[in-house]
């Protein structure tokens, strides 16, 4: 049985500490928030004990690992306290939006022997992984284009949190990146971007955008494109496609049913694509969490790394800085 100590209970918290709950083999011991009300509630829900004292979870003998869902700006503390402590590390995503923080905690971290891994949830789609498997077996021959659509549903996340998120590339097209690796099998070697503010007057106030289209291209030569809206009036729109000589491969919407209706209202009319992330990607966070418990379990490695994470924001880098130049961008790992 794997112990968590989950830290940070607001919205994505709460739902992790819910799914660790139904593991078999899992369970939630802690939660950690610095509101009391937030962790007491996730706690009770999940029969935990719940504190607002990170080392009285960090120092608890009934914690085995820590999944840290805290703000973006707390991650670089939470992932070294708990390293610190010995803990195993689940970590959502990103590691911090500051790519000279990342690289500091990088370094710091190679005094502790913990495994961590990097919430990039969209990896374990049923869906999205199976584009992955097929372009990994060669199914399409060699890839020649990948497509990543990613637009969220409107309207856009209140102020306070666009003000701390990092903006729109490495907030949400952070996920596209490490998806791009993940489905390409190799680094993007070079980015161009063109953005633009077509969906609310508070990203150019936040100098932000909320439009974009990228195109990166591989070693090999192939080609990715990832397109980004902040907001739809049809759902969560997120579809992964890859190209190559022998055919394709698309992951599609999702929706609650696979029904179609017919009658004088419409021909083969469908539900609405699911409308929020934590419903859309429910099965995928659960898989996730599943996969960190089996590595920690079998003393293997994570399958998604710290450097999957760091790579994934210089990629992220890369693209608001050829933005902001309006230029190719070539992307050095080092």
């Amino acid at each position: 049985m794997l112990r968590f100590g989950i830290i940070g209970t607001g919205r994505i918290g709460d739902m992790h500490a819910r799914l660790v709950a139904l593991q078999p083999d899992a369970s939630v011991t802690w939660c950690f928030d610095v509101y009391e009300e937030s962790a007491g509630a996730t706690a009770a829900a999940v029969g935990a004990r719940a504190t607002t004292d990170l080392d009285a979870l960090l120092g608890a003998e009934d914690v085995d690992a820590v999944l840290i869902a805290s703000p973006t700006n707390t991650h670089v503390e939470m992932i070294l306290r708990s390293a610190e402590a010995g803990k195993p590390i689940l970590c959502e995503k990103p590691i911090d939006v500051n790519i000279d923080k990342v690289e500091e905690c990088k370094e710091k971290l190679r005094a502790f022997d913990v495994p961590l891994q990097l919430g990039f949830n969209r990896r374990f789609d049923p869906s999205h992984a199976g584009v992955q498997q097929a372009v990994a077996r060669g199914d399409l021959g060699d890839l020649e284009l990948l497509i990543i659509t990613s637009r969220d549903p409107g309207p856009p996340p209140p102020r306070p949190i666009l003000e701390a998120c990092g903006g729109l590339f490495r907030d949400t097209t952070i996920h596209d990146m490490d998806m791009a690796r993940f489905v390409m099998g190799e680094d993007p070697v070079e980015v161009f971007t063109m953005a633009a503010n077509r969906v609310d007057p508070v990203f150019a106030e936040l100098n932000d955008v909320d439009t974009a289209m990228v195109v990166m291209r591989g070693a090999s030569g192939a080609l990715c494109h990832i397109n980004n809206s902040r907001r739809t009036n049809y759902g969560y729109d997120q579809r992964v496609e890859a190209f190559g000589a022998q055919g394709m491969v698309r992951s599609n919407n999702q929706r609650p049913s696979e029904v179609s209706r017919y009658g004088a209202g419409g021909t083969a009319t469908r539900d609405e694509l699911l409308y929020f992330f934590i419903e859309r990607y429910r099965a995928a966070y659960e898989a996730e969490i599943r996969d960190f418990i089996d590595q920690v379990t079998a003393g293997k490695p994570p399958n998604v790394t710290f450097e999957d994470g760091r790579r994934a924001l210089l990629l992220s880098e890369a693209a608001l800085k050829s933005y902001e130049i309006n230029k190719p961008v070539e992307v050095d790992y080092t």
